[in-house]
């Protein structure tokens, strides 16, 4: 039992020095970056030893590079930082991230102090400019010091480690402001003064693509950058300079202009192919008919290649005979084999006019051919509009009715625009043709008969004619003569007994006379007053061929009869 008691005693004095060591392994651990050991696994953690007495744990996703692949495992050694030797649950609390960081500022301090270059990578855009990864520590490039030219696509450069000048470093608030443009500036400034010394227009050398835009694309020529317009890198059309070069493509360039004081360079790929349009007349004669494929489409047309490099406009209106207000695009496609004619030539302007519906039949002329002015047609309403009716006509083309063509009523006006409707068919008298200007006009009135006309032509002006109130107006009454035949009686030209028109309602039959025919204007004015007054002429002048004593003796009778009245009048 004694013995039993001086073991543990042993026991707890060696546990007692153990622990003691192992504590004092952990002075002056925190804060501090330390090596460690990664024993073991567990999910998504590594278990650490940092010869402490208890271990840390970090999560894998710690240990992953900037391309997240995990080059670490079981076994390795990874340089850790020690936030505390013991947490709650009594590990110790580890920090892969602020290791890094630790490490990274002190490597860039030394970079910053001896004016050397560090790498890094550009990892976004934020207001101003771009963060860059300098080894785990994040850096801002201002968007000015990027490169020595404004840069429209970033996405180039954030795919490869760029060298950076530090300019700014400020490691208690964690603030470091690097530059891109100084780095290029000075690899830049030697290369150009060799280049400056030799470069004139005409030259020819090799450069490489080093940035491409919507216009053009720049070439470094070493040290110096040209710009090689889109216009200058092909004879033929180029939608974007992305389809002819690359970036970092090699190309064979001529200097075409250089301006020593501004150090503008500007390059052409083409100036040393042989141009196309020498001699373009003789080649491409107005009136010839050619074949091409269709290079681009747009609102004004469609451009079809004749060769490479020689491209023509067809424009809109020349596209086809009978589709207006349509887009190129829903007559043709890209890449397309059209055949054209060749309308015009402009060798200085470098243009040629081309036509597609030229290599066509002209369906107005084939219609004027066999549809002569006086021909009847049927045709279907394609539109209605305030001004008249649109008939579709064989060959795909529209003739016009005039809304004045439509009905020999004048008094009908846009009204009878409701009679019709679209897709109805009807049958119309051509009236006029004109080709040249796409244009036909039909009559729909013409291919009916005129009542109107032909009740006049049987009733001449001074007849006497019978009809019906039609319509009671404040100027007087209408009067139906006839189908589609209506005529005016004015309040003056009532009948003499029936001065206010009491008879003369709905309805009721009238006998008149006509006193005037308007046949431009398609109107007719009545007069029953006119009539009474033409009947008790002819009834003196029947009254006057009767023997001369009868005639007296009436005379006699009708002056007495005069004379009778005047003196009951007074």
């Amino acid at each position: 039992m004694t013995d039993d008691l001086i073991l543990d005693d042993i026991a707890d004095e060696d546990f007692e020095a153990l622990l003691e060591e192992s504590f004092s392994k952990g002075v002056g651990r925190e804060g501090s970056v330390v090596t460690g050991t990664i024993i073991q696994r567990e999910g998504d953690e590594f278990i650490i030893d940092v010869g402490l007495k208890s271990e840390g744990r970090l999560t894998i996703r710690e240990f992953y590079d900037a391309d997240g692949q995990l080059t670490i495992g079981v076994g390795d050694s990874v340089d850790v930082f020690v936030e505390r030797c013991e947490d709650q649950n009594g590990l110790a609390v580890l920090s892969r991230e602020k290791a890094k960081r630790e490490e990274a500022w002190v490597l860039l301090e030394e970079a910053f102090n001896d004016g050397k270059t560090v790498d890094g990578r550009i990892m976004g855009k934020v207001k101003g400019g771009y963060t860059v990864d300098l080894g785990g520590l994040a850096a801002f490039l201002p968007g000015s010091q990027v490169d020595v030219r404004p840069v429209h696509d970033i996405s180039r450069l954030q795919e490869e480690t760029q060298p950076f000048d530090i300019l700014k470093m400020d490691r208690r608030r964690g603030n470091i402001v690097v530059s891109r443009r100084t780095v290029i500036e000075k690899h830049r400034e030697n290369a150009r003064s060799a280049l400056l010394e030799t470069l004139h227009e005409g030259m020819v050398l090799d450069g490489i693509v080093k940035n491409i835009t919507d216009y053009g694309a720049f070439v470094d020529l070493g040290g110096l950058d040209g710009l090689l317009h889109i216009t200058d890198m092909s004879w033929k059309r180029v939608k974007h300079p992305s389809a002819v070069v690359n970036v970092g493509d090699t190309v064979t360039v001529q200097v075409i202009k250089f301006n020593s004081d501004t150090q503008r360079i500007s390059l052409g790929m083409k100036q040393l192919l042989i141009d196309p349009w020498e001699g373009i007349g003789a080649k491409y004669p107005a009136g010839a008919k050619f074949s091409g494929h269709v290079t681009n489409i747009t609102d004004y047309g469609s451009f079809v290649e004749l060769e490479p490099g020689v491209e023509g406009l067809a424009h809109v209106s020349e596209l086809t005979w009978t589709k207006k207000n349509i887009h190129p695009s829903k007559i043709l496609e890209v890449n397309q084999i059209v055949e054209v004619m060749v309308l015009d030539v402009d060798a200085d302007r470098r243009r040629i006019s081309l036509g597609i519906k030229q290599c066509q039949e002209n369906p107005w002329e084939a219609f004027a051919t066999s549809h002569p002015v006086g021909a009847m047609v049927k045709g279907e309403i394609k539109n209605i509009t305030e001004f008249g009716l649109f008939v579709g006509l064989e060959g795909d083309i529209d003739g016009l009715v005039h809304l004045s063509d439509i009905t020999w009523d004048t008094n009908a006006g846009e009204e009878v625009l409701k009679d019709f409707q679209k897709g109805q068919e009807v049958e119309a008298m051509v009236l006029s043709l004109d080709p040249d200007k796409e244009r036909i006009s039909l009559g729909l009135k013409q291919a009916q008969p005129d009542a109107w006309g032909q009740w006049v032509d049987a009733n001449p002006k001074g007849n006497v004619v019978m009809g019906k109130v039609k319509e009671v107006l404040s100027s007087g009454v209408l009067v139906q003569l006839a189908d589609e035949v209506d005529g005016h009686i004015r309040k003056a030209e009532f009948s003499q007994d029936d001065r206010e028109g009491t008879n003369l309602t709905l309805e009721t039959e009238v006998e008149c006379r006509v006193m005037q025919v308007d046949r431009q204007k398609r109107k007719i004015s009545l007069s029953i007053k006119a009539m009474e007054v033409q009947q008790e002429r002819d009834a003196i002048k029947e009254y006057a061929s009767d023997s001369s004593s009868a005639a007296t003796s009436s005379l006699g009778e009708a002056l007495s009869q005069a004379l009778e009245k005047a003196n009951a009048a007074e």
